[in-house]
């Protein structure tokens, strides 16, 4: 019974303009009072924020943060593809004829991720990781391999939450949910950046200049608040490294596997 009320609630409560309401609040400048709470309750390690508490104007600000120089090591490996995000892997493993399995209970196929793009052929048989982005976490999100932006598209829809209630018990939350999708070509392939918006996210932004040719470890987008990427690889392009599994923590920069040509 509490699982059904709670699901009613959240979907009530899954309309953007919610998400606007909280987002208004969050780029206002009483909430900047809210910040040292925030990063207390959140155990932020503030000491890697690229300025001190007090020169953030708004809470919303303090959240997009950027972090100081050298706070991530990047992966150095051309061939190395690199997490875009800090994050708690709460799926990965081999996409099976279309398919992604079991993430928190529930398959999602690749052509509604995608938004029955054309490139969806090219992922049917490919691997993902599922990252979740905590309030706790850093929330900008990078480049994961040298390469070239081909395409860039946003897709509308709901704000469902992305954690464990969200992804267990709401329906297939990470294909319902906003997302700006950026596909990257590199020298085995491409990879698409999934970034998938969630309640209290008031927008994802993609970072400014958009520029065609991107490397490794640069500004792709950010979350305001919240929120999971779902990395996507083409068939036979990727070997995951030996320790990657749900429940992994990783930092953004670091490896997660091996790109190859197929």
């Amino acid at each position: 019974m509490w699982t059904w009320l709670f699901r009613a609630m959240t979907e009530l409560t899954s309309r953007k303009s919610i998400s606007r309401l909280t987002g208004g609040f969050a780029q206002s400048a009483v909430s900047r009072k809210l910040i040292p709470r925030f990063a207390k309750m959140y155990n932020i390690k503030v000491e890697e924020a690229e300025k001190p508490l007090h020169q953030y104007a708004t809470l919303n600000e303090f959240f997009t943060r950027r972090l100081k120089p050298g706070m991530r090591a990047i992966d150095q490996d051309p061939a190395g593809l690199a997490s875009p995000v800090d994050a708690l892997i709460t799926g990965c493993g081999p996409i099976e004829a279309g398919t992604i399995l079991n993430v928190k209970g529930q398959d999602y196929t690749i052509e509604e991720l995608l938004n029955r793009s054309p490139r969806t052929e090219n992922y049917k048989n490919g691997y993902y990781a599922v990252l979740y982005l905590s309030p706790t976490d850093y929330h900008r999100i990078h480049v994961p391999v040298d390469g070239i932006a081909e395409e860039r598209e946003h897709i509308p829809g709901k704000v469902y939450p992305v954690n464990e209630f969200g992804l267990r018990h709401m329906r297939r939350v990470l294909s319902r949910n906003e997302r700006l999708v950026t596909y990257i070509r590199h020298n085995a392939g491409e990879v698409a950046v999934v970034k998938v918006g969630a309640m209290n996210v008031s927008s994802i932004r993609f970072a400014e200049p958009q520029t065609r040719e991107v490397a490794k470890g640069a500004d792709l987008a950010y979350f305001e608040f919240g929120s999971t990427v779902v990395l996507l690889t083409e068939d036979g392009t990727f070997i995951p490294r030996a320790d990657l599994k749900v429940g992994l923590r990783v930092k953004m920069g670091e490896k997660l596997g091996q790109l190859r040509s197929n």
